[in-house]
């Protein structure tokens, strides 16, 4: 199997199928399908950040009621109702530390904007408390690590609550070629809150799914090849894939650690921005990150966030990432219209030159770094562990057969256990030439070339039906050159086609995070395509 068809079926690097156009800002004209159940209105939907401490302030709400709040809306939508199966697990500690985050700001301690802020986390994300790890899988049930991840530790220290775990493609969606997206054999398969029927992409899959239907504040999912952007362009959200450096993995279930990253998945860019701030940052578990100890990185990203913020900005167009659908090029062709009425210089085409060229060496470092990496993650769980070893995770998947592989298998598993050391040469090899394709050749030399600030791709299609007897149905978009360079990615809801949506793609150089984000954020203020999901049963295709 290339990597191009591995990355289409298990890192969500686009999504889509056919369907007609709609402009950026337009709204269905269409009957809609009736709702599920017609779930009751909920009084914290689309809330911001900023709205939620406002609210905090002025005594209307208290992390404590915030927390309450989420908590029976995921109860109602998640487990009941539509039955999203987004969450895998809440936290019963949540309560008590929203009111310790209350007592706090009463006596005047405040920790920042994310202070009292109820947020979820993906299951693969360490957290040292009533709640497991697992990455979906049963193999890891019972299993709590000696310490928290980095990033939740800095969600703690910043004042944020976590209220649980999202479910997500099992084992990050490194287990099958033929997988489908949202489901693992402990959380089952997640619902996109826009379409039931469709798929909400991943792995972050269920990170997505419940920041969309207002399940928690903010998320934070985690990406090696489309995993944070595919679900954010899936279920209309802004998702940041930061570049390799800026948030630590100490604590995080991995797939490769030359690409692996958590990123914020939130309704809004300044979210976004908020969350990202407040997760990133050196960490002495991540040596990776002394990479990004001395970029500078504004507060919060907050100079950031200026409407006027494309204004002379040279954009370049990847058009080879296009044609896939559509409905989807009407939608690029209408936000490049955007983008050069808030005054950007658009260089179109700007492909870059290596696109296609790193399929099978991205893979082929994917299947190595995994099986290294997970064994020392596994390894480091210690004797109580469950599983010690990716051998003992193929094992017990066959053991329970009945329960892990009812409908697809761990061919990817199986071809990563048969690599070798990261000392062998076919390894170093192959990780070259993804960096030097990616990086030198790639992203940096159409940067060079246009004098470029950054380049626009459509993220992916509009969200498939999901298929557990055929696995998924990718059929284009932007991720993979970002992804494997580690260098930063941020996509943007750009509309809807028969009501499902579709993201735009910012990326650029290392370290660009702050460009990024204003440029997206001008977008999103231009635009305000993002609207809450209704829950319909099926598309409208009439």
């Amino acid at each position: 199997m290339n990597r191009r068809s591995f990355v289409r079926r298990s890192l969500a690097g686009a999504a889509g199928a056919a369907a007609a156009t709609v402009s950026v800002r337009a709204r269905s004209e269409s009957r809609e399908v009736a709702p599920h159940a017609n779930p009751a209105a909920f009084e914290l939907d689309e809330l911001t950040v900023a709205d939620l401490q406002a609210g905090m302030s002025s005594g209307k709400y208290s992390a404590r009621s915030l927390t309450e709040k989420y908590l029976d809306r995921i109860n109602d939508i998640d487990k009941r109702g539509p039955a999203l199966k987004s969450v895998i697990e809440v936290n019963p500690d949540a309560e008590s530390i929203a009111a310790e985050m209350d007592r706090e700001r009463k006596a005047g301690r405040l920790r920042g904007p994310l202070h009292g802020i109820p947020v979820l986390i993906k299951d693969n994300i360490d957290t040292h408390d009533r709640m497991m790890t697992t990455a979906g899988s049963l193999a890891l049930t019972g299993s709590i690590p000696s310490q928290d991840s980095t990033v939740a530790r800095k969600l703690r220290e910043a004042g944020a609550v976590i209220i649980g775990k999202t479910n997500l493609s099992e084992w990050a969606n490194f287990r099958s070629s033929h997988s489908s997206s949202g489901w693992s054999a402990r959380g089952g398969q997640t619902k996109n809150p826009y379409v039931l029927d469709r798929n909400p992409c991943g792995s972050s899959s269920g990170t997505g799914a419940a920041i969309a239907a207002n399940l928690a504040a903010v998320g934070v999912g985690t990406e090696t090849d489309g995993s944070v952007v595919c679900p954010s362009n899936a279920c209309s959200l802004v998702g940041i894939k930061p570049t390799l450096g800026l948030i630590s993995r100490a604590g995080i279930i991995p797939i490769a650690h030359s690409q692996d990253t958590a990123g914020p998945m939130c309704r809004t860019v300044m979210d976004a921005a908020l969350l990202l701030a407040g997760i990133a940052g050196f960490d002495s578990r991540d040596p990776v990150t002394k990479s990004g100890a001395g970029q500078s990185r504004e507060r919060y990203y907050t100079t950031s966030l200026d409407p006027n913020g494309l204004r002379g900005a040279r954009i370049g167009v990847q058009r080879k990432s296009h044609g896939f659908n559509d409905a989807v090029d009407k939608l690029m062709h209408d936000s490049i219209d955007v983008l050069k009425r808030l005054g950007a210089i658009v260089i179109d085409p700007a492909d870059i030159p290596t696109q296609g060229k790193f399929d099978d060496s991205e893979f082929e470092v994917l299947l190595y770094e995994f099986k290294a990496d997970l064994n020392k993650y596994l390894s480091s769980l210690g004797p109580s562990a469950p599983v010690k070893s990716l051998k003992d995770v193929i094992d017990f998947n066959e053991k329970n057969r009945d329960r892990e592989l009812r409908y697809f298998g761990q061919d990817i598993m199986i071809k990563a256990q048969a690599k070798g050391p990261l000392t062998e040469r076919k390894y170093r090899m192959a990780l070259a030439k993804n960096h030097r394709l990616t990086r030198t050749l790639g992203i940096d030399a159409v940067m060079n070339k246009h004098r470029l600030d950054a380049i626009i791709a459509p993220t992916g299609g509009p969200p498939w039906p999901t298929d557990l007897v055929n696995g998924d149905h990718f059929t284009g978009g932007y991720s993979s050159a970002s992804a494997v360079a580690g260098y930063p990615h941020i996509t943007v809801p750009a509309g809807y086609v028969f009501g499902l949506p579709v993201g735009i793609s910012f990326f650029g150089r290392a370290w660009s995070e702050a460009t990024l984000i204003k440029f997206a954020y001008a977008y999103e203020q231009a635009t305000k395509a993002r609207r809450a999901p209704k829950f319909l049963e099926t598309a409208n295709l009439d």
